[in-house]
């Protein structure tokens, strides 16, 4: 039986990965290496426990010798989405960034070389190439210029997965993402913490001017596009996932507050943060021509999807929203 290893498999990319992957491969027995920071949760995963092709292991991805045991055992996939990830974070502490996302992937690329893993797949980030004007769009040749310490531990973790590659000829292959929403993503980022502050009628802090544009991407379309580069995918090569759904953050929010009937009173304006990146729009033309893979949830019915989730699992977004360290 083919054994697929998931990192950060208790996260929301991660955790929506793991279903996709045990539901279209019965065939594959797939483990999940998960540390269980604030953003790795075991209810995300609660109900994958009893499945037999299913299993978990605790641990930090920077402990050399705990990940050597892991991979040891027989893996012939690694899928790479462990991760600090969330930005404001990484202004406040970026020395953790460099551990998890650079010095953890590293180590993990080390296990893949030495226990021969058949491919390695890097989960990236449009944030590792900087910030666009009005016009344009992110392409794989894009030169990597990121702006904030989380997107720079990002660039570096991918500089690594290429070295392995062209150093030792390691199977690997990247994909970076545009910004993802839905179920089991933590109330902390844009939609999931807009959500729960609009079903308690509390202001929604908008940075700036609202102007801030982002491509969104339904999490269940970014499971198959990296299903597919792993299997699929050119060895060595960089594949961009975008969901062909460029939305300011104002328009974001407004529709969510229609969906959930709520007032636009409640947008409160506040001081933007540092490096806040204006634009970012990916050209997914590659994995679209190579590969085939489209999206298949267009914004408006995703983001009615992840309303009803959120409203529907409040018993989850209390619990959670308890563990949140505060920002500020």
């Amino acid at each position: 039986m083919t054994t697929l290893l998931v990192t950060g498999g208790c996260g929301f990319i991660g955790s929506n990965l793991i279903r996709h992957l045990l539901s279209t491969y019965p065939e594959y027995q797939v483990w999940n290496l998960d540390a269980l920071t604030y953003a790795g949760r075991l209810e995300n995963v609660q109900d994958l426990e009893a499945n037999p092709r299913y299993r978990f292991f605790k641990g930090q991805l920077q402990d050399k010798e705990f990940v050597r045991q892991v991979v040891r055992q027989g893996v012939d996939y690694i899928m790479n989405l462990a991760a600090e990830s969330h930005v404001d974070r990484s202004i406040k502490n970026p020395g953790i960034f460099i551990e998890t996302n650079i010095i953890g992937t590293q180590v993990l690329l080390d296990a893949a070389h030495e226990f021969g893993v058949h491919r390695f797949l890097q989960c990236s980030t449009d944030e590792v190439y900087g910030t666009l004007g009005a016009e344009g769009y992110f392409t794989e040749e894009t030169p990597l210029a990121p702006n904030s310490p989380y997107a720079a531990s990002k660039a570096g973790a991918d500089c690594y997965v290429r070295a392995y590659h062209e150093t030792f000829g390691l199977e690997v292959v990247t994909t970076r993402c545009s910004n993802n929403y839905g179920p089991y993503q933590l109330p902390e980022k844009l939609i999931p913490y807009f959500i729960a502050l609009a079903a308690e009628n509390k202001p929604l802090p908008v940075y700036g001017n609202g102007q801030n544009v982002r491509d969104w991407l339904y999490v269940e379309d970014h499971c198959r596009a990296m299903d597919m580069v792993l299997h699929k995918g050119e060895s060595g090569q960089v594949y961009n996932v975008g969901g062909h759904n460029e939305r300011t953050n104002l328009e974001v929010i407004h529709k969510l507050l229609e969906l959930m009937g709520k007032s636009k009173d409640l947008i409160e304006y506040v001081k933007d943060r540092p490096g806040h990146d204006l634009r970012y729009a990916i050209d997914p033309a590659k994995i679209g021509k190579t590969l085939g893979w489209q999206p298949t949830v267009d914004f408006e019915t995703g983001l009615a999807r992840t309303v009803d989730w959120y409203l529907s699992h409040q018993d989850w977004v209390h619990h959670v929203r308890k563990d949140l360290t505060p920002l500020v």
